[in-house]
């Protein structure tokens, strides 16, 4: 236990994180623009390290989802220009003060940003239009693009920096008409936009899936996001990527279970044999899914598989070791490879994303050069 300062850890390899971009880059026209999604803490992993790595490695943009995200990464010393994908009215004077790019995604917050834009005597602040063309979460709709025009046209305070949208289904095959559907929808309202425009915005459109499933969605900018951590939009796609975060404990207790002995609250383990158990440090509060409990699913001691017995406490989960040689002290692997990542989101009922972006805070990061 002397050479593991934190009893649980989650490390993070820039080396793998470096592959997967390489890998998306060889997708790519060698002008298209790489926008590196860095929100939820870099999708649980560590976004200021990732941020920074991604800086270093010639991406031309980031984003995060809120303003206080983009804050965190400016404190840090980052200076590629950050979109905030989802901005709120109350953070655009600190939105400005940190030199953060808002998406301006209605008529009411695109107002409200020039609004402010001319109260600080901004010239040409770079700001990024959001239009929807089916995901119907945000975006302005076609119906009010002449609205627009008359918002922004003559406006020195802003300048349009680029036109985008999102795909709601680009990584399923069944939806494909759809995603073309998309596509279509935002070449003709970009091609109007740009028509009438005094700026020159670039466009983005492709997601991870969009890179590797419609080339034709790339134009001038890419956005990857779940796709730079190691994830695919399927088994083959994964493959070729590589796991940036590995989770892992140590064995706090090993306690030997009677026969008709039980474990955990609720007694939701109760032994059919003598079994030999090891409690581990880390539970739901730190991203384990209660659903993973009573043997849905296991850890590795030793590159054996060892499944989780009883409930998954918060702060604890217990697992059986009664075939491992083990002890106190020891190393555990709850995750170091994206099948493990996909096999609990399925036997949690949810998505590789929440795996990765439930790990706790209180975890430490440990940056693998």
């Amino acid at each position: 236990m002397k050479n593991q300062p934190h009893v649980n850890v989650f490390e993070i390899d820039l080396g793998a994180l470096k592959h997967n971009l390489n890998y998306f880059r060889g997708k790519l026209h060698k002008n298209t623009k790489i926008l590196g999604v860095v929100k939820a803490f870099g999708y649980g992993h560590e976004a200021v390290e990732i941020g920074k790595f991604l800086e270093k490695n010639r991406v031309d943009y980031l984003a995060v989802a809120y303003t206080s995200e983009g804050i965190h990464l400016r404190k840090a010393g980052i200076q590629l220009p950050i979109l905030v994908l989802h901005p709120q009215i109350p953070n655009f004077e600190s939105l400005i003060d940190f030199e953060l790019e808002p998406n301006l995604y209605s008529l009411s917050v695109l107002t409200a940003f020039l609004k402010l834009a001319k109260e600080k005597n901004r010239q040409k602040y770079p700001v990024h239009l959001k239009l929807n063309t089916g995901l119907n979460r945000l975006g302005l709709q076609e119906k009010e693009l002449d609205e627009v025009l008359k918002i922004v046209q003559g406006q020195n305070p802003i300048k349009i920096k680029s036109l985008f949208s999102h795909l709601a289904a680009s990584e399923d095959p069944k939806e494909d008409p759809f995603t073309k559907k998309q596509i279509q929808k935002f070449q003709k309202a970009t091609n109007y936009l740009l028509e009438k425009l005094d700026d020159e915005p670039f466009l983005h459109l492709a997601n991870t899936s969009g890179v590797l499933n419609h080339p034709e969605s790339h134009f001038d900018m890419v956005r990857l996001g779940i796709g730079l951590y190691g994830f695919g939009n399927n088994a083959e796609e994964t493959s070729k990527l590589k796991n940036v975060g590995t989770l892992k404990s140590i064995i706090s207790q090993i306690h030997e279970i009677k026969k008709g002995a039980s474990l955990g609250y609720n007694r939701a383990f109760i032994a059919s044999k003598n079994t030999r158990a090891a409690t581990l440090p880390i539970g739901h509060a730190d991203g384990v899914s209660r659903q993973l409990g009573k043997r849905a699913g296991w850890v590795e001691i030793h590159q054996k598989p060892c499944p989780i017995i009883g409930n998954v406490c918060m702060d604890m989960i217990m697992v059986d070791v009664s075939d491992i040689p083990c002890k106190e002290g020891d190393e555990v692997i709850l995750f170091d490879r994206q099948e493990t990542v996909e096999e609990w989101a399925q036997k949690s009922h949810t998505i590789s994303y929440e795996i990765l972006t439930g790990i706790s805070q209180r975890i430490p990061r440990k940056i693998i050069e």
